[in-house]
């Protein structure tokens, strides 16, 4: 303790505060309830009226004892007193001096305490420089203080500015600023000046440093405050504005008839939080802000899709084989298919939509069956076309962070068709190809995945849809251009070409009428008897489908048109066979593509296309030479290896034959398959160019009413090839009645119709010896 301290002893009352401290020269109220405390105010107004206080340490304490209040506190003077119902005393206090307590009894119901008063002599303190510094710094951070805080009184700072005793000096400031009690009681027991000088200095700097970052924080708050209410206001006056002009845009009300759309839509929980927040995004946005638009557009899709919305099918087998059989002639198989899923929906409503794949050369009505698919089943139908597709967004959709987005065109077709169960016909799916946009086929796996695509999410909705009860159709030419993961999530149904009975009948039955109403003449104008509908299938078109044939027929109804127009006395006309030069011109194909008699070297091959089955007719010349193999027609890799295997073989058997062993080395062999500007290349070839060889080489012919496929090894096997159905319906567009084929392919002549089998022989084959034997001219034969 400092000399410059004075010290004077009392003997006064002692009250304990909770929560409080007073410093010197400090005006203080509280209220007494505790009958202690109340005691020793009693003594103290019964003698000079000053009582010490001192604060508890913990102030929850209700009977406190001697170490439960620290024993420096302020000695103070009661200046008032006011009586409170319920036993409490509000107390006004002024204090006087720091005192610390030296004894201290609790004898007569009060504590009693012998107090040290403690005065800083101010007057007698010598002067230091330090101490000087010490008060201008406290005073300019205090001065500080209430300029960042508007907590004190400017006041306070002139009368603060008259104090010469330092310790009041410091009373005084303490007393203002905001202390926590420890704080407070710290301040109050240092009696070394100038130690109380630093520590109220470093409290000071404390604090303003807390109010600047509360002050900072204040600014930001009330900016932001600022912002929205201006923006309200601002905003107000635009709805009274558009309100005025008549172009009021109440986005709430929107908000809430989305909001009661989301109520009645079937979906999962999910599902339904995420377009929750998406509309309460849209009810807070600015009716001016570009996103407007967009969150409207996005809302709008996902509510224009067919959440609740499912047909019921028609379970009539009956009805449903009638509705087939009435649109289309032949396609048992299909028509078996539809018929087999509709039993199977009469007895498991749990039945995942099959996804089938109709395979077929062009012009056999892949498309238009799937149509009659939906009608049998009372469905929807939309059509989507994949051809040329190269995008994965076209199948997935566009992000919505893409200006210009848009749901992918399974979402569209869902949203065309209104309904969760249409027949949804992916046509063409073997044109997609894949660029640096994405691989739309792998797109469409998660599509056409019974197990995957009940939760199928677009880019653009961002939400599960289900399609697993979409009956998913998809037609393709050929198989070879799908990938094999997508192929594998397919049923293949082949949907082979036309026979000559099937083509007359169709012709008939649907393409006539439907021309004779196309170009606007009455039912029945024109008729065309059955030899002449045979004569146009047969000499004017040659194709797996009846396309051609509708364009024929179609050719023949506008020139019947045109007679009609010149002459409107006609009641009908009647085309004959002879009157098929003067409406189709002359015929374009023969009837035997391998000759009208046996020749050397020529053999009638058949093969298979993407537009149906061909007739494909070999011709070799053998002729002096160094042995060379030439080879023409634009073959591929796989016809050139059939021809060099087929040879090899022909050297094993040259004995058998009487043929020159060393033919291969001084007779060059030129095999060559006419229209030389097509691409032919497959497995089915061998054979024929094996026999088409050795017939060249013995000069023995091959008879021209056969026709032939298969592969060949080296030892004379006949292997088996594919596309069998489409190459015996060419054989029998040909006028061919004879056709060998490997034994492995027995099965397939199930597909055959009864009536091709009558008019055709089939010979099977498992080694070379039995083709030569079946089509070779020997002995005579004719």
């Amino acid at each position: 303790m400092e000399q410059n301290y004075t010290k004077i002893e009392h003997e006064l009352p002692l009250i304990p505060l909770r929560g409080l401290a007073i410093f010197p020269y400090m005006i203080l109220n509280f209220d007494i309830g505790r009958e202690i405390s109340l005691k020793a105010l009693d003594q103290a107004m019964l003698a000079d009226e000053l009582v010490f206080l001192t604060s508890q340490k913990a102030a929850e304490v209700d009977e406190p004892t001697e170490d439960d209040f620290y024993h420096v506190g302020t000695i103070c003077k009661v200046k008032q007193m006011i009586k409170l119902p319920g036993d409490t005393v509000r107390v006004l206090v002024e204090g006087i001096s720091r005192g610390k307590i030296k004894e201290v009894s609790n004898e007569e119901g009060y504590f009693k305490a012998t107090i040290e008063e403690i005065a800083y002599d101010d007057e007698n303190a010598e002067e230091d420089i330090e101490v000087e510094a010490l008060v201008r710094n406290v005073f300019d951070a205090f001065e500080e203080y209430i300029n960042i805080g508007n907590r004190v009184s400017p006041e306070i700072l002139i009368s603060l500015g008259e104090i010469e005793n330092v310790d009041r000096f410091i009373d005084t400031i303490a007393a203002n600023i905001y202390l926590k009690p420890e704080q407070k009681q710290e301040v109050l027991e240092e009696f070394d000046i100038k130690k109380r000088l630093e520590l109220i200095y470093k409290t000071l700097l404390e604090e303003i440093d807390i109010l600047k970052i509360e002050k900072k924080i204040t600014l930001r708050v009330k900016k932001q405050m600022n912002k929205v209410q201006k923006e309200y206001y601002l905003r107000e006056q635009l709805k009274a504005i558009q309100k005025e002009l008549g172009e009021e845009e109440d986005i709430n009300s929107e908000a809430d008839e989305y909001r009661a759309k989301l109520k009645k839509i079937k979906a999962p929980k999910e599902t339904k939080e995420k377009i929750s927040k998406e509309i309460d995004k849209f009810s807070r946005i600015s009716p001016m802000s570009p996103d407007v638009s967009v969150l409207r557009g996005y809302l709008d899709n996902i509510f224009s899709l067919p959440w609740n919305n499912e047909t019921r099918d028609k379970l009539d087998i009956e009805k449903a084989k009638e509705i087939l059989d009435n649109e289309h002639y032949g396609l048992e198989k299909v028509k078996e298919r539809i018929l087999e899923y509709l039993a199977i929906r009469t007895l498991s409503k749990s039945l995942k939509g099959p996804i089938i794949c109709l395979v077929g050369p062009p012009g056999v009505g892949k498309t238009s069956i799937a149509k009659s698919i939906a009608n049998s089943l009372g469905r929807k139908f939309v059509r989507i076309s994949l051809g040329g597709v190269r995008d994965e967004a076209e199948i997935r959709g566009h992000r919505r962070t893409y200006v210009g987005a848009i749901p992918g065109r399974i979402i569209n077709g869902i949203k065309e068709a209104k309904t969760k169960n249409p027949v949804f016909l992916l046509d063409e799916i073997d044109k997609m190809s894949a660029d640096y946009k994405g691989d739309p086929s792998a797109a469409m796996l998660e599509v056409l995945d019974p197990e995957q695509n009940k939760d199928f999410v677009d880019h653009y909705m961002e939400v599960p849809f289900d399609l697993s009860k979409i009956l998913f159709v998809t037609t393709a030419n050929s198989l070879g251009t799908i990938p094999r993961p997508l192929l594998d999530r397919m049923e293949i149904i082949e949907v082979s070409g036309y026979i000559e009975e099937e083509k007359l009948n169709i012709a008939n039955k649907y393409l006539l009428p439907k021309q004779i109403k196309e170009h606007g003449l009455a039912p029945g104008f024109v008729k065309i008897n059955e030899e002449t509908m045979r004569e146009i299938i047969g000499s004017y078109t040659r194709e797996a489908g009846v396309r051609n044939l509708e364009r024929t027929i179609g050719k023949i109804c506008r020139k019947a048109a045109k007679k009609y127009v010149e002459d409107k006395s006609l009641e009908e006309i009647v085309i004959n066979k002879s009157d098929l030069d003067d409406y189709l011109g002359k015929n374009k194909y023969r009837h035997q593509l391998a000759g009208t008699k046996p020749e050397v070297g020529v053999v009638t091959g058949l093969a298979w296309t993407s537009v149906g089955g061909e007739t494909l007719t070999v011709e070799v010349n053998v002729v002096k030479g160094k042995g060379q193999i030439v080879l023409t027609g634009k073959l591929g890799d796989v016809m050139k290896e059939s021809a060099r295997t087929g040879i090899s073989y022909i050297r094993s058997i040259a004995d058998k034959f009487d043929i020159d062993p060393d033919f291969y080395q001084n007779k060059d062999i030129h095999i060559h398959l006419p229209e030389g500007a097509v691409p032919k290349d497959g497995p089915s070839a061998g054979i024929t160019m094996a026999l088409a060889v050795l017939s060249a080489l013995t000069n023995i012919p091959v008879r021209n009413d056969v026709a032939m496929t298969g592969e060949i090894t080296l030892r004379g096997r006949v292997l088996a090839v594919g596309g069998v159905r489409e190459k015996l319906l060419a054989a029998h567009r040909s006028g061919i009645t004879k056709v060998l084929l490997p034994k492995e392919c027995e099965a397939d002549l199930d597909e055959i119709p009864e009536n091709v089998k009558e008019k055709m022989e089939f010979v099977l084959v498992d080694h070379m010896d039995q083709v030569l034997e079946q089509a070779l001219v020997r002995n005579g034969e004719k």
